[in-house]
């Protein structure tokens, strides 16, 4: 049987996909099956383009043309490795089904993480009700937000931690603040989550000083020498 070639990785940061260490310590070694080993990676994939709070896949997700995830080259293959794959994922509990009453026959599926599970339970309590004409489709592959891409190039690695810790971040803070407080970071050569996040506190309960923010050097001696010092390590 003739191997497609692959002609290498690009190495373009802003394409990298974080990864769950768990996946290559624990399920790597037991899926046995190809096809839920794809459906696994693709769900990885196409819930890290999202950026909605409750993230969730539905089963046309995975077969919607220009995904940028593939699971095979022809769509009838693509549903054959669906119809095996995905059964799979739930069974073993990588991925979390939650059918709807409304409308009938569909299914959510939820990466089976801490945010995958609270969201689950906020849908059994009827805490929340996805709007299912809003769901991000996979066809619609969303850049990845400007701070993902500053860690990357500015900080370092984005590991899955990482990258949890930003999409908290955008929870509590505006992008604008978040992008302020990684600038006045990098300039202090202090390239950590913990500094920024001692920024941004200290902006969120004092307000934030134009003229100090103007000033790198008196930022830097603000926040390692403030009471926020505790948390930053210098």
């Amino acid at each position: 049987m003739a191997v497609k070639p692959f002609l290498g990785f690009s190495g373009t940061k802003a394409q990298l996909t974080p990864m769950p260490a768990d996946f290559f310590r624990e399920l790597l070694a037991s899926i046995d099956s190809l096809a839920e080993l794809k459906v696994t990676l693709a769900a990885l994939w196409l819930l890290n383009q999202q950026q909605e709070k409750m993230r969730y896949l539905l089963r046309e997700d995975f077969l919607q043309p220009g995904s940028g995830a593939p699971l095979a080259e022809t769509p009838q293959a693509a549903e054959q490795i669906l119809d095996e794959g995905l059964p799979l994922a739930v069974a073993r509990g990588t991925l979390l089904a939650a059918p709807l009453t409304e409308p009938a026959g569909e299914v959510l599926y939820f990466l089976n993480t801490p945010r995958g599970r609270g969201a689950l339970r906020a849908l059994q309590t009827g805490a929340w009700q996805p709007d299912l004409g809003q769901h991000e489709t996979a066809g619609v592959v969303v850049e990845r937000p400007n701070i993902f891409k500053r860690y990357e190039d500015e900080f370092g690695p984005l590991t899955p931690l990482v990258a949890d810790t930003l999409r908290d971040m955008e929870q509590l803070y505006p992008q604008g603040w978040i992008e302020e407080g990684m600038r006045i970071a990098v300039q202090a050569n202090k390239r950590s989550l913990r500094y920024v996040e001692a920024i941004l506190r200290s902006w969120q309960e004092k307000g934030r000083d134009e003229k100090d923010r103007r000033d790198p050097e008196k930022d830097r001696r603000r926040f390692i020498e403030g009471e926020y010092s505790d948390f930053i390590e210098h």
